[in-house]
C-alpha cells in the first residue's frame, strides 16, 4: 500500500477542543471535533478521533498500516506553563548568579497592583557551582567537578530528573556547560537542557529562562508524544553509529543535543556523508508543529519550540488558504470562545524571537501572534458610566447565560438577542438532560434589566449592539497593533476569518479597519488543524555575531552561514526531505548600536542590507539614524521543505439562478432592525451571491453578512465577503454614551501604550529598555490626565 492509498490526519489539540481534518485515500476531507479531555470516553482525543474516522472498534489497536502521516499541533506545553504542571527542574548556574533569573529585568508587569505577587519560578532548586569564563574566552575559574557532581547527586536523590545548565558567556564558550551536561548524564538525568544548545545567543537572563522552560516542558511533552506514537505504532529505523542530533551550534563549533527521545536515537548533523536512514514505510509518519510554523519529527520536538504549536497552525492555515484564493496581503483573525488571535502577513511569516508566555520568558522563533481577551465568552460589564467587554471570560463552565448554567452575560448572548446567533441552528445540548436550545428568554430578560438600569431609553437590543461594538473595537485595536502601528496600510489587505466566533464579527471588524474584503474558508471552523496539513518541515539554527555591519563582517557572515546551512539541510534530509526540495533562508538580525531592537534582514550586499534595514526601521519606528553604526546581532538560517499541499479543486458547476433562502429572521445591527434571509452553506454553490443583511449557517459557525456587504461563493467554494457601498462616517454626539466612553478610552490607552513600545524598543538606557522605568500618558489642553498606559504611574 503506497502513501497515496493511505489516510492523512491533521490535528489541532487545543485546551478545550481537539479539531481533526482527515484526508481520505480518495482525496475527500473529513472533519471531527472532540473535547480534549473526556476521560470517561477516551484516553486521548486525537487517537479517539482517528479511530472514529477509521471505524476502529473501541479498545482495539488502530489500523496503523492504513495511516500515512499524522501532523499535529498541541497546547500540552502551553497548558503546562499556565497551570505550572511541568517537571521539577534543577537549575545549575555560575557561582554568584543563583538569583539572576528571579531578578530578571526588574520590570513589574502589573504596575498598578497594590498587592505584589512575584511570578513563580519554574525551577524547583538552584545549585551554584564555581566556574567562570570571561566574554573573550579567558579562563578565570575552572569548573568545580566535585561541586557539580554533589549538586546533581542531591537533586537526583530527591526525585528531580530534569536539569537546566546556565553558565556565564556559555553562548560563545560552552566547554563548561558541556562538561556539566556529561556529568548530568552520568548521574542519570533524563532531561538535560544546556543554555548554549537551546538559545546560543548573548544575554544571560533570556538564555537562562529559555533553558529552564525547555527542561521544565520537554519531559511532559515527550511523554505525550510517546503515548501518541505507541497508539499509532510508529516505528523508526535505527540510525547509523548511534549518532545524536544537534539542534543548535555555539559560535565556532557544533554541539550535541541533550534531548533524547525514546522513539529513536538521534543523528549527528556533521557531514554530508551521513547516510539517510530508511524509514519503515509501513509505519505512520508522526510530525509536530513548532511555534515557528514549521513541522518536525516527533523525536526532535522539544519544550521551548512547542509553546505556540497550535496557534502556529492557524497562521499557516490562514496564509496558505488566502494564497490559494489569490490574496498576498493577509490579516489573520481567529476568534474563539475566550480570546482572539490576530496575525499579519505580507510575503513572509513574521516571527518574534523573545516572548513572554504565561509569565515565562522564552527566546525561540515563534509566530508573531497578538492575543486579545475578546471572545464569544467574554463577560459584559457596566461600570458607572461605561460598558466593558472582558477581559474575564465565562469559559465553558458555566459559559454564557444562554447556556442554561447560570452564567453571566457575554458577547455570545449579545449576538443571541440581536438575532446574529439563531437558537434553531445551534446544537440542542443545554439543560439538565442536554437536549434544550439556547435560552433566549433569559438573555432578553437580563438585557432588559440592564437597559432599565441605564435609564437613557435604550432598548435591550441597542444595549447588546453597543457591547458588540466595543468587542469589535477591542479586536480591531489588536489588529492595529500588528499592522498599522508597524507601518502597514491594512486597507490593502484581506481579512481571513476563522474560529468558531469569527464569522459573526468579521464584517464589523473589517469596517473598523477600513478593510473591504473578508475571506472565509469552508474549513474555517477547524482551520488551525487544516494548517497542519499545509505546513512544511523546517529546521532553524541561530548564532550570535555581535559585530559592526561593514564589508569585512559581511564576508565573515558567509563563513558563519555555511556550516549552519549544512546542518539545517541535513536535519531535513534525515527526516526524508529530498535535497532538491529544500529551500534555505538566511537572515541577519540588525540593530542600531547600543539598542536592543533587532530587525531580521535577508543577507545581501552591504549597501542592500543597510537600505533594507533603514526601510524596515522607518516603517516600524517612524525614524532612522543614518549617523549611527548598525550592528549584526545574530544570524539565523532556516531550511524548509517536505510540504504536501492539500489541493483545493475548482468546482466546475457554477449556478446562474439566485440562491434560495432557508427562512427569514429579524436582525438588529447598526442601530436598527432588518429583515434578513437565512441561508444554509450546503445550499450555496460557486456563483451564488448573498447580499446583506443575511445569515449563512455553516457546520461550525454562523456568518453574518452585514448591511452594505455581499457574500460570493468562489470557484474554490470559499466565501468572499466584499463591501459594496462606501461606509459612511458615523457621527458622535456630545453627550456621554457608555459605549463611546469605552471606545475612546480604549483608543487613548492604546495610543499611550504604543508610545511606550516605541520608547522601549529604541532606547539605549537599560533602565528604559529592560526595567521599563518610564511612563507615557495623554493629557488634555488643561493638563488633566486622559489616559495612562500601564507604566510608572503619572
Amino acid at each position: 500500500m503506497t502513501a497515496s492509498d493511505k489516510w492523512q490526519f491533521f490535528i489541532d489539540r487545543g485546551g478545550t477542543f481537539t479539531d481533526i481534518v482527515a484526508r481520505a485515500p480518495d482525496g475527500r476531507l473529513l472533519t471531527r471535533k472532540l473535547l480534549s479531555e473526556n476521560p470517561e470516553a477516551y484516553e486521548d482525543a486525537a487517537i479517539a478521533g482517528i479511530a472514529d474516522l477509521l471505524g476502529a472498534l473501541h479498545g482495539r489497536p488502530l489500523p496503523s498500516q492504513s495511516i500515512a502521516a499524522v501532523r499535529m499541533g498541541t497546547t500540552v506545553a502551553t497548558n503546562a506553563l499556565l497551570e505550572r504542571k511541568g517537571d521539577p527542574v534543577l537549575l545549575i548556574v555560575s557561582q554568584g548568579f543563583r538569583d539572576a533569573l528571579e531578578i530578571g529585568y526588574q520590570a513589574r508587569p502589573k504596575i498598578f497592583a497594590r498587592r505584589i505577587e512575584k511570578p513563580s519560578m519554574l525551577y524547583a532548586r538552584v545549585a551554584e557551582v564555581p566556574e567562570r569564563v570571561h566574554a573573550d574566552g579567558a579562563l578565570e575559574i575552572p569548573l568545580d567537578l566535585d561541586a557539580t557532581r554533589a549538586a546533581l547527586k542531591a537533586a537526583r536523590a530527591d526525585g528531580i530528573y530534569a536539569v537546566a545548565i546556565v553558565f556565564m558567556h556559555a553562548y560563545a564558550h560552552p566547554t563548561h556547560e558541556r562538561v556539566a551536561a556529561a556529568l548530568a548524564r552520568e548521574a542519570g538525568f533524563a532531561q538535560i537542557s544546556a543554555s548554549h544548545e537551546v538559545s546560543p545567543l548573548v544575554k544571560f537572563v533570556g538564555r537562562g529562562d529559555t533553558a529552564v522552560v525547555d527542561a521544565y516542558l520537554s519531559p511532559l511533552l515527550r511523554r505525550y508524544v510517546d503515548r501518541v506514537a505507541r497508539a499509532l505504532a510508529v516505528r523508526e529505523s535505527p540510525l547509523p553509529n548511534g549518532e545524536r542530533s544537534a539542534r543548535f551550534s555555539a559560535p565556532g563549533e557544533g554541539d550535541q543535543d541533550s534531548v533524547r527521545s525514546p522513539l529513536t536515537p538521534a543523528l549527528s548533523p556533521r557531514g554530508r556523508g551521513s547516510p539517510r536512514p530508511a524509514r519503515d514505510e509501513s509505519s505512520p509518519r508522526l510530525l509536530f508543529m513548532q511555534s515557528s510554523g514549521g513541522l518536525t519529527s516527533a523525536n526532535l520536538f522539544r519544550g521551548k519550540d512547542a509553546i505556540l504549536s497550535g496557534p502556529a497552525g492557524g497562521v499557516v492555515g490562514a496564509v496558505e488558504t488566502a494564497r490559494t484564493a489569490g490574496f498576498a496581503k493577509i490579516i489573520g483573525f481567529d476568534m474563539g470562545g475566550t480570546s482572539t488571535d490576530v496575525c499579519h502577513y505580507d510575503g513572509a511569516y513574521e516571527r518574534s524571537f523573545e516572548s513572554v508566555v504565561a509569565g515565562a520568558r522564552v527566546r525561540a522563533p515563534m509566530m508573531l501572534i497578538h492575543t486579545v481577551a475578546a471572545g464569544g465568552g467574554s463577560i459584559l460589564h457596566y461600570d458607572e458610566a461605561r460598558f466593558r467587554v472582558g477581559p474575564d471570560s465565562a469559559g465553558a463552565d458555566p459559559g454564557p447565560l444562554s447556556y442554561r448554567r447560570g452564567g453571566p452575560l457575554t458577547v455570545t448572548d449579545a449576538n443571541v438577542i440581536t438575532g446574529k446567533l439563531q437558537a434553531d441552528f445551534f446544537p440542542r445540548i443545554f439543560g439538565p438532560e442536554q437536549e434544550e436550545p439556547l435560552d433566549e428568554g433569559a438573555v432578553h430578560k437580563a438585557f432588559k434589566s440592564l437597559a432599565r438600569k441605564l435609564g437613557n431609553g435604550h432598548s435591550p437590543e441597542e444595549v447588546a449592539d453597543g457591547f458588540i461594538k466595543i468587542a469589535v473595537e477591542n479586536m480591531a485595536n489588536a489588529i492595529k497593533t500588528i499592522s498599522v502601528q508597524r507601518g502597514y496600510d491594512v486597507t490593502e489587505y484581506v481579512l481571513n476569518s476563522f474560529g468558531g466566533a469569527g464569522g459573526q464579527h468579521a464584517c464589523l471588524v473589517a469596517d473598523a479597519l477600513g478593510i473591504e474584503a473578508v475571506l472565509i474558508h469552508p474549513l474555517s471552523g477547524v482551520l488551525s488543524a487544516f494548517g497542519m496539513g499545509l505546513a512544511s518541515l523546517s529546521a532553524t539554527r541561530t548564532r550570535s555575531v555581535l559585530k559592526r555591519l561593514d564589508e569585512g563582517n559581511i564576508a565573515a557572515l558567509a563563513k558563519i552561514r555555511a556550516p549552519l546551512e549544512e546542518e539545517v539541510k541535513q536535519e531535513l534530509m534525515r527526516q526524508g526531505v529530498d535535497e532538491g526540495g529544500i529551500a534555505v533562508i538566511a537572515q541577519a538580525h540588525l540593530r542600531y548600536a547600543d539598542t536592543d531592537s533587532a530587525l531580521p534582514i535577508p543577507l545581501a550586499s552591504l549597501r542592500g542590507m543597510r537600505a533594507l534595514f533603514e526601510i524596515a526601521h522607518q516603517n516600524r519606528f517612524g525614524f532612522i539614524s543614518p549617523e549611527k553604526d548598525i550592528e549584526i546581532e545574530a544570524i539565523e538560517v532556516e531550511a524548509k521543505g517536505g510540504g504536501e499541499p492539500v489541493a483545493e479543486a475548482e468546482l466546475s458547476r457554477k449556478v446562474t439562478v439566485p440562491a434560495k433562502p432557508h427562512s427569514m429572521t429579524r436582525l438588529y445591527t447598526g442601530g436598527s432592525w432588518h429583515e434578513a434571509p437565512i441561508y444554509l452553506r450546503p445550499d450555496l454553490a460557486p456563483g451564488h451571491t448573498v447580499e446583506g443583511p443575511a445569515l449563512i449557517i455553516e457546520d461550525h459557525q454562523t456568518v453574518v453578512v452585514e448591511p452594505e456587504w455581499q457574500a460570493e461563493v468562489t470557484a474554490k467554494n470559499h466565501l468572499l465577503l466584499m463591501r459594496i457601498k462606501k461606509k459612511a462616517k458615523a457621527r458622535v454626539g456630545k453627550h456621554a454614551d457608555p459605549v463611546m466612553v469605552e471606545v475612546f478610552n480604549n483608543l487613548f490607552v492604546s495610543i499611550a501604550e504604543q508610545m511606550g513600545y516605541a520608547l522601549q524598543n529604541t532606547a539605549r538606557s537599560v533602565n528604559i529598555k529592560e526595567r521599563l522605568d518610564f511612563s507615557c500618558a495623554i493629557f488634555d489642553a488643561a493638563g488633566r490626565l486622559v489616559a495612562n498606559a500601564p507604566h510608572i504611574p503619572v
